[in-house]
């Protein structure tokens, strides 16, 4: 399989570099053009190329940048893209921490339903529901009783297939989320977000998901992951992550 990776941050290298070592051909681009990402290509065995290239003529596309990058991306990268080739949009919101308030998610709108309607093409939403260290150090074998599951939405079957074996190839048990309408029930704040579940747990805590709670869980979880310290570990993360929906919810 050909994959064009746009950022190679922790989430868009880690993922260059799986897919490069299973086999597939893999191009790696930001937004500094090809030079800029030479070196690391070299060290994984990947293509450098420029946004266009990691765009055009491949079979998945992976958008690891921040959300709000995703409105300084050329408005023609994905024209001549078929809707069946997923863009994998690994994004999350954070207002108020990084990135500035955008006023169509703030009243509602899914993030990815954000990013499709400023691309002008699909996306299909995975891989950001599971913590950069998770996806790093914790991917295993199909049938591993200990594999984690990570969760994909979107509207176009075939490039959800696409999405959902890749995801499997990185470690992860893929968990169908339904549209990409749905896919609040993945974002910053929601029981499905980084809490390292396994497949029937993530099944489960999609559906625990409540409208329009997410928010305030999210923004909550701002002073609270501060008050872990410098260095939390993964495990006090994910358990923070957890914890704040087995309580009664006080913002």
């Amino acid at each position: 399989m050909k994959i064009g990776v746009i950022g190679i941050g922790n989430i868009g290298g880690t993922l260059a570099k799986k897919f490069a070592a299973s086999g597939h051909t893999v191009r790696v681009a930001n937004s500094r053009g090809a030079d800029a990402v030479k070196d690391f290509a070299a060290s994984i065995g990947a293509e450098p190329t420029d946004v266009f290239g990691a765009a055009s003529g491949v079979d998945a596309v992976i958008l690891a940048i921040p959300l709000p990058a995703v409105a300084a991306l050329p408005v023609d990268l994905f024209t001549s893209l078929p809707a069946a080739v997923p863009v994998i949009d690994t994004s999350n919101y954070y207002p108020d921490l990084r990135d500035p308030h955008i006023e169509e998610i703030d009243e509602g709108m899914p993030e990815s339903v954000w990013v499709t309607e400023t691309l002008h093409h699909p996306v299909i939403k995975a891989f950001n529901n599971v913590l950069a260290d998770t996806l790093a150090a914790a991917g295993r074998l199909p049938g591993d009783p200990n594999r984690l599951a990570a969760a994909v939405a979107g509207d176009n079957d075939t490039a959800k297939r696409t999405a959902m074996k890749l995801v499997s190839e990185a470690g992860f048990d893929p968990v169908d989320d339904g549209l990409l309408e749905d896919s609040w029930r993945q974002q910053p704040g929601t029981p499905a977000y980084c809490c390292d579940w396994k497949a029937d747990e993530m099944k489960a805590a999609l559906a625990r998901a409540v409208p329009g709670r997410a928010p305030l869980v999210r923004d909550s979880l701002y002073s609270r992951f501060a008050g872990l310290g410098p260095n939390p570990t993964h495990e006090a993360v994910i358990r923070m992550n957890r914890g704040v929906h087995e309580e009664p919810f006080a913002p």
